[in-house]
């Protein structure tokens, strides 16, 4: 899976000021990550509110995101919830023949065992026509997938090719990449610990602050994978900053406060999220004119 090696966006789901789906800014947003580096686009991820969108606004997006794209860049697409035969469902009677994979988050709110959770995705690999993406994230699903757990699925399924890890742990990370199967991928889901993943011999990332740093971020992490740490950490450092304000109110409020400063789209978000305060988004207002970023459509 070299497609998946490197930086990929969540993509946002923007709206407009009347809460409906932003089909134009969404456009502009797919060509402001491909003119700036990223090797591939998640949609309908945890970061594109999908938990807030109806089946015909998902539909919407994933038709959008096809077009805007035009196969110029990999795309992978959000499958997965706390519902197995749900999931399922969904990966038997969708196209998924324009994805590259599908991300698939570990089941939330149930708090299944470990077996559990192994059962879950056994079942989802099965259904799947496509290569599958473990998402690990306990921060939103209150439960965490353990290596010995990600290491049984990536061996008994071939079609099982990488994990988005995002514990938050540096050392659970490690031990993935440890004793992960040859080809197996272990790609950061936390922007602030995506360059020493990398050097640890991580994947790559599939990133919420590259969408509003594409050319940035993404250069860091090819530095990285190049070896090249002290150029990459140079870039890591003048992004901190701005990685800490981004999930200081919950994402995607944060990055899409940026985006707003680049005039890709506006700042709205669906409840139960509220956007960024005016005291953070003034704040990520200044980091990103000092840093210089701009989008070709504030040009």
């Amino acid at each position: 899976m070299q497609s998946l090696i490197g930086t990929g966006v969540a993509l946002v789901t923007p709206f407009k000021k009347d809460f409906s789906v932003d089909v134009e800014a969404l456009k502009r947003i797919v060509s402001h990550q491909i003119e700036n580096g990223i090797d591939y686009l998640v949609v309908l991820g945890t970061t594109g509110e999908s938990a807030t969108l109806t089946k015909k606004e998902k539909e919407l997006v994933i038709t959008t995101v096809i077009e805007a794209n035009a196969s110029r860049l990999p795309l992978v697409l959000g499958v997965g919830g706390y519902n197995t035969a749900e999931v399922v469902e969904e990966l038997k009677t969708r196209d998924l023949s324009k994805f590259e994979a599908v991300l698939s988050v570990s089941p939330f709110y149930n708090k299944p065992t470990q077996e559990g959770i192994y059962q879950h995705f056994k079942t989802v690999a099965e259904a799947s026509p496509i290569p599958v993406i473990l998402y690990n994230v306990p921060g939103r699903t209150a439960s965490n997938m353990l290596p010995a757990t990600v290491l049984r699925l990536a061996k008994d399924f071939d079609n099982v090719v990488a994990i988005k890890e995002a514990a938050g742990d540096i050392v659970q990370a490690m031990r993935l990449i440890q004793h992960k199967p040859e080809g197996f991928l272990v790609i950061s889901g936390d922007d602030a610990i995506t360059l020493p993943m990398v050097l640890a011999g991580g994947s790559g990332v599939i990133s919420v602050i590259a969408e509003g740093f594409p050319r940035q971020f993404s250069d860091m992490v090819r530095l990285g994978l190049e070896r090249r740490a002290d150029e990459a950490y140079k870039i890591h450092y003048g992004l901190l900053d701005a990685i800490d304000m981004i999930f200081e109110q919950g994402n995607p409020a944060g990055i899409k406060a940026v985006l707003k400063t680049l005039g890709l789209s506006e700042n709205t978000v669906r409840l139960p999220l509220v956007t960024a305060t005016d005291d953070l988004a003034s704040r990520l207002e200044s980091f990103t004119k000092n840093a210089g970023i701009r989008s070709e459509a504030n040009v």
